[in-house]
């Protein structure tokens, strides 16, 4: 485990015991512990009595020897690997029924706006009932097109649903993975691996916002809710990169690009 910066995941708890815990786990104001610990590597879990509840907590170290503490947090970055091209062999069943309602709902301008495309996702999505959705609301479709609008239409033509129809497959697949249950939602530990697995990499604070934004208020996060945070970190990290010239990771704004970034992701 030494020099392991990243968050733990659930299997590193189930296969390693605890080497000193509090004696008492109960419903009160101030819990204190001490503890002595022979010379190691520790990882230290401070939590609250119920889940999803925010708390302060002090933690005290001493030692004959120099040490050094630091809280796990992942580096903030994301991955985007580029889709190869599918030729038509390539194309599914429902590869074909979406050109099909695509063409038939685009018409002769071979665009869709956000209506259509929730119209267009929804006659298809909807068909699986192991997600348990209603489908995509119109916010949903508007930041899809936001982040799919490579030449600043405001619509979708065929290649560029495309893209995005092969995303959201992607995302389907890893949403499914963690749906094991089929009740149509995951909860906010589940949401925070299956955010990995999709390419990004957060920190604490990112994952306790994302949390208070898309889930309900039993703290799960239903498909819907699920494709749009994804494809608002998408869209985000593809404006920092395209700001971000240097590459050092600070970018500097005007108020009108700060603007136009945020109202239109």
């Amino acid at each position: 485990m030494h020099g392991n910066k990243q968050h733990m995941q659930k299997d590193f708890f189930l296969l390693t015991s605890s080497k000193a815990r509090c004696k008492s786990y109960i419903n009160l104001r101030e819990v204190t512990q001490r503890f002595r610990l022979s010379p190691g590597e520790y990882v230290i879990v401070p939590s609250t009595y119920e889940p999803h509840q925010e708390g302060e907590f002090i933690l005290r170290v001493f030692s004959e020897k120099k040490n050094t503490s630091e809280e796990i947090e992942n580096r903030i970055e994301a991955d985007h690997p580029v889709p190869a091209p599918a030729s038509a062999g390539e194309e599914s069943e429902e590869d074909q029924q979406f050109r099909t309602i695509f063409q038939e709902i685009a018409g002769d301008e071979r665009e869709i706006s956000a209506s259509e495309l929730k119209n267009v996702l929804n006659r298809v999505i909807t068909r699986h009932k192991d997600l348990n959705t209603e489908g995509f609301s119109l916010e949903s479709c508007r930041s899809m097109i936001a982040l799919m609008d490579m030449d600043g239409t405001g619509r979708l033509n065929l290649q560029e649903f495309r893209h995005l129809w092969n995303k959201i497959k992607q995302w389907q697949g890893i949403f499914k993975h963690y749906n094991a249950d089929q009740f149509g939602s995951i909860n906010s530990y589940e949401m925070r691996n299956a955010v990995n697995d999709a390419g990004f990499r957060l920190n604490n604070q990112l994952y306790d916002i994302i949390t208070m934004r898309y889930a309900n208020e039993n703290m799960n996060i239903d498909f819907d809710s699920f494709i749009s945070c994804l494809v608002r970190l998408e869209a985000m990290f593809r404006a920092f990169q395209a700001f971000d010239q240097d590459g050092d990771g600070t970018i500097r704004l005007s108020v009108l690009e700060w603007l136009q970034l945020t109202m239109y992701a």
